[in-house]
C-alpha cells in the first residue's frame, strides 16, 4: 500500500504504529530513515526506536552527470572549475533532503567546490533540464542517467559506489578522482514495527534473501543500477545507526532544513 507524502514520513509512521506480528512491514528508504530525523523539525517516529530492522534489499548506485558542455570530464578538474565560476555551478536532484542532494552537500564540503543545488520534484525533470543544457550537473541515481551517458547526450563525472557500475563500467568512481571513502549509495530495506519477536524477523530476513539470491532477481537489480544486499538484521541497523550519525554532520554544516 503506497502512503505517499511527507517525503515517506507518513507511511513510515504508519507502519511504527502497527501491530508487530510480521503482517505490516516498511519498504524503507534511506531518505526517510536516515535524512529527514535531521532535515524535518518534527519527526512523527523514532527510526532507532519504532523500528526492528529486518534487512537491506540493496543499495542504487548514484551518479554526477554533466551536459556535453561542461568542459571538465574528471572530478578534480570540476572541482577546480567550479572555483572559477562566479555564481558556482548548479547541480539538479530529485529534491531538497533526498540522498542526491547530500551527496553533492558532502562533495563540497570534502573539496570545497563552489555548487549550487537546484531542488526537483523528481530526478526524471532534473534531467531533462541538463539533457536541454538549462543545468549543467544532475546528481542522481544511475538507472534515470545511464541511457543518457551510453548514447553520449550525457557525460558520467563519477559514481559515489566502492566500485565502477556494472552498467556503466567507462565512468570512473569518486575514490579513483581521489575522494577516499566517498561512497554514498541510496538504499531500501525491509523493516518491522519495534517488537515483532524475533523468530518473525528471522524468518523474515532468511525467506528475503532466499529472493535475493535469485539470479533471474539480481539481474533485474543490476539493470536498474542496484546492488542487491540481504544482510542481517544485525548489520542493517549497525548501518543505519551509522548513517544516522554521518547525515546528521552534513545536514547541521549544510544548514538544510525542510517545514
Amino acid at each position: 500500500e503506497n502512503r505517499a507524502g511527507a517525503s515517506g514520513n507518513i507511511g513510515a509512521e504508519q507502519v511504527a504504529k502497527s501491530a508487530p506480528d510480521g503482517y505490516t512491514l516498511l519498504l524503507g528508504f534511506d531518505g526517510t530513515l536516515v535524512v529527514n530525523p535531521h532535515t524535518f523539525a518534527k519527526m512523527p517516529f523514532d527510526t532507532v526506536r519504532d523500528f526492528a530492522p529486518v534487512t537491506k534489499l540493496g543499495d542504487a548506485t548514484l551518479i554526477l552527470v554533466a551536459h556535453p558542455s561542461v568542459p571538465p570530464t574528471a572530478v578534480a578538474d570540476l572541482v577546480a572549475y567550479s572555483k572559477t565560476q562566479s555564481g558556482g555551478l548548479a547541480y539538479g536532484t530529485s529534491g531538497t533532503g533526498g540522498t542526491p542532494h547530500l551527496a553533492g552537500e558532502l562533495l563540497k564540503q570534502r573539496t570545497g567546490a563552489n555548487l549550487v543545488h537546484v531542488p526537483y520534484k523528481g530526478g526524471g525533470q532534473a534531467i531533462v533540464d541538463v539533457l536541454g543544457g538549462q543545468i549543467p550537473l544532475v546528481y542522481t541515481a544511475i538507472a534515470t542517467a545511464q541511457q543518457y551517458v551510453k548514447q553520449g547526450r550525457l557525460k558520467g563525472i563519477a559514481v559515489s559506489s566502492e566500485k565502477r557500475a556494472t552498467s556503466l563500467p567507462e565512468v570512473p568512481t569518486f575514490i579513483e578522482g581521489g575522494l577516499p571513502g566517498f561512497v554514498v549509495a541510496s538504499w531500501t530495506g525491509i523493516l518491522a514495527p519495534a517488537g515483532t519477536p524475533r523468530p518473525v524477523i528471522d524468518r523474515l530476513q532468511k525467506e528475503i534473501a532466499a529472493v535475493l539470491a535469485d539470479p533471474e532477481v539480481r539481474s533485474r537489480y543490476e539493470v536498474l543500477g542496484i546492488d542487491p544486499v540481504g544482510n542481517t538484521p544485525a548489520q542493517f541497523a549497525e548501518q543505519i545507526k551509522a548513517d544516522l550519525a554521518r547525515w546528521e554532520k552534513v545536514v547541521k554544516e549544510a544548514g538544510i532544513r525542510i517545514e
